[in-house]
């Protein structure tokens, strides 16, 4: 029998079906993968742009994550990192590429993640995602070329002016908006809602879509523009950090108990 590695994630937002995804910034275990299973999310989002993660660890929380049915990605640092091929060969299986802003950038991020004749990643044996079995590697290659996700992320106003380029570059899955960078680039940090703002993510969206790539969208968790974003045609969304999540829920537990305490006190 042929080996193949279907990319759940992938298979579901080409099918028409959105997915969410937990930003992890705090977690540094692999119970976090099945936390977000039970709060309803597709994937992670491990952020190694933003944290003290070590490749350990992230290995670890991907394992985990493979284990219970969610896919583990990682946004690293540039196009450049170093780290993409080693992420991929223990257990993540999607790079998020941030701040891509033009053709040339989404090329090398490409090149990281997938291997020849697309890209430059190096082939190695015993893959997590097969079990660390013992596989022809004429089978290996394409299947893992198949379940890799590569997503750029466009977070400047150059990045949405070669948004057309950038579409255009063979590999890629995701075209994924970080709307907070967008707007600090704008001259706007902060400032959701935008109408300059909302025109570039509009444009962003429909030129993703008219490529054949899946459009995502984070950092704006205004459910009523989420779902104007999700009409649009995004189907990779994100939806806050464990960060937010535990303090969301920390707030309103002591929050209810102060008031309690204060009525007591009458």
């Amino acid at each position: 029998m042929p080996v193949t590695a279907e990319n759940p994630l992938k298979t579901m937002m080409r099918a028409g079906r959105v997915a969410l995804g937990m930003n992890v910034r705090l977690a540094r275990s692999g119970d976090i993968a099945r936390i977000a299973k039970t709060s309803g999310h597709d994937f992670l989002f491990v952020d190694a742009q933003h944290s003290l993660f070590n490749l350990e660890t992230i290995g670890h929380i991907a394992q985990a994550a493979l284990g219970c049915g969610i896919a583990p990605l990682v946004r690293v640092r540039s196009c450049d990192d170093p780290d993409v091929s080693v992420l991929l060969d223990n257990g993540v299986t999607g790079i998020v590429f941030p701040d891509i802003n033009n053709a040339d950038e989404a090329r090398r991020a490409v090149s990281r993640a997938k291997y020849p004749p697309i890209g430059r990643r190096s082939v190695v044996g015993g893959y997590p995602l097969f079990d660390y079995r013992t596989l022809p590697v004429s089978e290996v290659v394409p299947a893992l070329q198949e379940n890799t996700l590569v997503a750029c992320m466009i977070e400047t106003p150059a990045g949405v002016a070669n948004i057309e380029a950038i579409a255009a570059v063979e590999g890629i899955d995701v075209i994924h908006i970080g709307i907070n960078d967008l707007l600090t680039a704008m001259g706007k940090p902060g400032q959701f809602g935008d109408a300059e703002a909302a025109a570039a993510i509009n444009k962003l969206i429909a030129t993703t879509l008219r490529h054949g790539k899946i459009a995502g969208v984070g950092g704006d968790r205004h459910l009523p523009r989420q779902m104007e974003y999700i009409r649009s045609g995004a189907r990779f969304i994100t939806t806050n950090s464990e960060i937010a999540f535990i303090l969301a829920e920390a707030g309103r537990v002591t929050g209810e108990l102060r008031k309690a305490l204060g009525d007591a006190a009458k």
